[in-house]
């Protein structure tokens, strides 16, 4: 009796079983889950070549289009907004900018230096595109802004001159020691003094780039008037391309920056020839081509004509010229001989032989009128 009660006591009642059931079937269940999971992970980069495609979900096109919520607050950009909004704007396809502005920065250190008396040093740092918005707002506080025209061009640009190049040359022109930093006195207005004197750098600036652009086209850079603030210097539309021209200039251990924004609406004139590449140039007069070019031209034969006299005759009676013909001439063996080259009258002379040649003896030379040959 006690052997079969031990073996009832172990064998597990229907309830129990059932429950066992329950719990095999849930954990077999949680197994494919977890395997079905896996394999959706990895489908994706498995099925990139294939025919599955995947489909995004609703967070993954707000980030693609640039309205996720939750980056909006945080004044970032992304997707096709950063594509359409983006400030960057290729400039490569001016190449010759970078030669007219290299021209520039030799022709400002000259000019800068008897403006100051002064050492001064001018390097180009870098010449960049942006949109003309975005480079307003990143204009650095304090600063002077000038705004300029290109009269032949019928267009504007700027130079922003900073707050440390301004007490430079103030410093410099008004007899500042050198070896010391210029003094700055922030949070207050310009003075009359310091504009006048800023202003005066800018027009050395000015005349210097209408010099840099003589090579290629002849612009006159006018100054139009002057600006501390951003908003009053709005020459163009906030997302019109601009080149932005960074130059630095040094005078010992005092110096700050110029920049030079230009809108390409105001290039857009002479565009075909910044398209134009060549390999070098050369400042003002070559003496080694003007003698090579003038004993070219001591060498040069040309033909000069002897005029006796000139008449002038009726169409018709000169087709009633036959052989034998005479025509008379108003001339005298005294009379003196024109000698001219093509239209333009060269010398006078006297007719007579030499040599057994009929030969003509210069006597004056003729004045040649340069205004009236055009």
């Amino acid at each position: 009796m006690s052997d079969q009660t031990e073996v009832e006591e172990q064998t597990p009642s229907d309830d129990e079983a059932a429950m066992m059931a329950e719990w095999e079937a849930m954990a077999e269940e949680e197994e494919n889950a977890e395997v079905e999971e896996e394999e959706s992970a990895e489908r994706p980069a498995v099925a990139m070549g294939g025919s599955t495609t995947r489909v995004l979900d609703q967070s993954e096109i707000d980030s693609l289009l640039g309205v996720d919520g939750a980056g909006a607050g945080d004044g970032e950009t992304s997707g096709i907004h950063a594509i359409l909004n983006s400030a960057l704007v290729s400039y490569e396809r001016l190449p010759m900018l970078e030669v007219v502005f290299d021209r520039l920065v030799r022709m400002m250190s000259t000019s800068l230096r008897n403006f100051t008396s002064d050492n001064v040093d001018v390097s180009l740092d870098n010449i960049t595109s942006a949109r003309f918005g975005d480079y307003l707002n990143s204009i650095p506080l304090p600063a002077m802004l000038a705004v300029f025209k290109a009269e032949e061009w019928d267009n504007h640009g700027l130079m922003a001159v900073d707050s440390a190049l301004i007490y430079s040359i103030v410093d410099v022109l008004l007899g500042g020691r050198r070896g010391t930093a210029a003094m700055r006195i922030e949070g207050r207005p310009y003075t009359t003094i310091e504009r006048n004197l800023v202003e005066r750098m800018i027009h050395v600036v000015l005349a210097d780039l209408s010099a840099a652009f003589d090579p290629l086209a002849a612009v006159t850079f006018r100054f139009d008037r002057l600006e501390t603030n951003p908003r009053f210097a709005t020459i163009a539309r906030q997302a019109n391309a601009t080149i932005v021209v960074t130059l630095r200039i040094d005078m010992e251990d005092r110096g700050g920056r110029i920049e030079l924004l230009i809108p390409y609406a105001t290039l857009e004139p002479v565009r075909e020839l910044l398209l134009q590449m060549f390999m070098g140039e050369k400042f003002g007069r070559d003496s080694i081509w003007e003698s090579h070019l003038t004993s070219e031209l001591w060498q040069t034969e040309i033909g000069l004509q002897a005029v006796l006299d000139q008449v002038t005759v009726p169409l018709g009676k000169i087709l009633d010229w036959k052989e034998g013909s005479h025509l008379d001439l108003n001339c005298t063996p005294d009379s003196n001989i024109l000698m001219r080259c093509g239209d333009v009258p060269m010398f006078n002379g006297a007719m007579g032989r030499k040599s057994g040649n009929i030969a003509v003896k210069i006597s004056d030379k003729l004045s040649v009128d340069r205004g009236g040959m055009g």
